[in-house]
């Protein structure tokens, strides 16, 4: 080989290697230009995916997450409905829609400010403003609104502005079930009543068929139409002796359903006030008072359970008890030697403080006890108060809280104390939600039935011949106690003469005993009519007697059946007749 050809092979071989290195920057370039491309379509797909789904929900700007505005196909996340026994609706969810904006979007924020001020009073156009210059790109307006309000906002012409579906909350009833159904707050969570306590359960997922098949709902004991007596009355007593609030119950004595609950001032869960406003405050199972004479009836059953005395049984209150710097003496002292029914018929403070001394500190406490008046009640929605009891118990308060001073309960403890011992002895648990029972339920007896029967005759005689005469409706077996006690000072020392609470606890039909009413009037002023006072027998009395006879029809219980029902009260009415020259 000679030179020549050797200088060409090596050229050749040059060329070669050049053509491989080109083929294989190409390749390389292709890869990368396949790379890029690949990337850049996923990253347009999760862009695309980015808007259509995932910011289509909107987002709670106080917490960064997704709000629910639905399930799955088969499911359907819906609060459940809140009805009363007979289903008709205090708590329902509807779709609504509420309106939100991104800010980042807006074309003239201070105009788009002053236009929805003006549909929206609640917001001035600083308060706008400031919502606009939030560094989100997603911000709350209003949640649920209206469909004039959406016409309006069609005219602010801001495409910024978009809504977003979601269940609202409404409570058809309005303030007449507020403290019992309750509210939630706006992102439908249980703040108050019956929503907050059973909060899990209304909130669970319920199937297209639950909701049809009214499975995605809960029954109260509650009768709707008994709510409305009850609320119509109290408010009326309230105006009329220029009261402060009031409150009232409505009880099943066999099985504490309850059938109503008042607690006045209300409001509206619809558009509710500041929750630090007095109206918020729930006075039937949350405010704790003392309740005056309406604790004799458990005193006095304690002497007939622990004593196993006689009607005819005396005492003497002819003079005030004087224990150390205390003294004891009877609003309207009679002065005289009394028998058991006339210590409870004339409500003698002296009489029922020595029935109290009679049964002994221990057992007094322990049958207080045992009647749940010094423990906070079961109950399903969790606005309850424990009692204000005295601690250390001194041999005082034994006499005194016979006639219910010194000790402070709920209304709720008190008619369920009550509906224990008139319903043969038997402790109720008080409740709001339906039960069904397979089995006969349990109950703790608390007294025998002679001591029930015995109280059921005296609370009659209350109504026919004492202080709550003016609570019995012709035809109907009523029975009551009147209940007039003084509210601490606001000085804290002593007790204010001129604050009252006036109460009045009401049980019928006597002879069986079906139903147990209370009502309670706070701070009444008395009338010309009522000659200046505003006690019990004037106040609250004459307000339960026009409950029941409103609600009678409703429960099934007519007059026309008093004629064949024995009154518990006869051989006792018999004898104050003769006694006193009234018959």
């Amino acid at each position: 080989m000679n030179g020549l050809d050797l200088r060409f092979r090596k050229q050749r071989i040059r060329v070669g290697d050049n053509r491989d290195h080109a083929l294989h920057v190409m390749r390389g370039r292709l890869v990368l230009f396949q790379t890029i491309a690949i990337v850049g379509f996923a990253f347009m797909g999760l862009r695309a995916a980015d808007l259509m789904v995932l910011q289509a929900l909107p987002v709670d700007t106080e917490k960064g997450a997704v709000l629910r505005t639905g399930a799955t196909q088969n499911t359907e996340y819906r609060r459940g409905d809140i009805v009363d026994r007979n289903g008709v609706i205090l708590a329902t969810s509807l779709k609504t829609e509420s309106l939100y904006v991104d800010p980042a979007r807006l074309i003239d924020k201070h105009a788009a400010a002053d236009k929805l001020a003006k549909i929206f009073p609640e917001y001035t156009p600083e308060d706008l403003l400031k919502k606009f210059n939030m560094p989100r790109r997603f911000v709350w307006i209003k949640r649920g609104v209206t469909p004039l309000e959406q016409e309006a906002i069609l005219d602010v012409g801001e495409p910024a502005l978009a809504y977003s579906q979601e269940d609202h909350r409404f409570y058809p009833q309005g303030n007449l079930t507020s403290h019992l159904v309750g509210m939630t707050n706006r992102d439908g969570k249980g703040v108050s009543g019956l929503e907050r306590g059973l909060d899990e359960q209304l909130s669970q997922q319920f199937t297209a068929q639950d909701v049809e098949d009214e499975k995605a709902e809960i029954k109260t004991t509650l009768d709707v139409r008994v709510q409305h007596v009850l609320h119509r009355e109290i408010k009326k007593a309230m105006t009329s002796f220029q009261a402060k609030a009031g409150a009232g119950i409505v009880m099943d004595v066999e099985t504490g359903d309850i059938l109503a609950a008042v607690s006045l001032p209300d409001f509206d869960p619809n558009n509710p006030p500041n929750p630090n406003a007095p109206e918020m405050f729930n006075r039937f199972s949350q405010g704790v008072y003392e309740l005056g004479s309406t604790f004799k009836l458990f005193s006095t059953a304690a002497l007939f359970e622990f004593k196993k005395v006689k009607m005819s049984h005396r005492f003497d209150a002819r003079k005030p008890i004087e224990s150390g710097r205390f003294k004891i003496h009877d609003y309207h002292a009679e002065k005289r030697i009394l028998t058991v029914p006339e210590v409870f018929m004339v409500s003698s403070n002296i009489g029922s403080a020595k029935m109290a001394e009679m049964v002994g500190t221990d057992n007094i406490r322990s049958f207080y006890r045992d009647l749940g008046l010094m423990d906070a009640p079961p109950f399903e929605i969790k606005e309850v108060a424990s009692p204000l009891v005295p601690n250390p118990w001194r041999e005082i308060n034994t006499l005194t809280t016979a006639y219910g001073h010194g000790i402070a309960v709920s209304p709720l403890q008190l008619i369920r104390a009550a509906a224990s011992i008139v319903n043969g002895g038997n402790l109720v648990a008080p409740h709001l939600i339906a039960q069904s029972f397979e089995n006969e339920p349990t109950y703790i007896r608390v007294v025998s039935e002679k001591t029930a029967q015995n109280m059921r005759a005296l609370l009659r005689l209350v109504v026919t011949h004492g202080t709550g005469e003016s609570a019995d409706v012709e035809g109907l077996l009523i029975g009551g106690k009147t209940g007039t006690a003084e509210k601490p000072s606001k000085t804290g020392r002593g007790y204010d003469r001129k604050r009252l609470i006036s109460s009045f606890l009401a049980v019928f039909p006597m002879d069986a005993p079906r139903y147990a009413v209370f009502v309670m009037v706070d701070e009444p002023k008395g009338q010309a009519r009522t000659f200046g006072y505003a006690t019990a027998g004037w106040v609250a009395a004459p307000a339960v007697g026009a409950i029941i006879e409103a609600m009678a029809p409703m429960v099934g219980i007519s007059s026309k059946d008093a004629s064949e029902r024995k009154d518990p009260a006869e051989g006792l009415n018999r004898y104050i007749s003769l006694q006193t020259g009234r018959h």
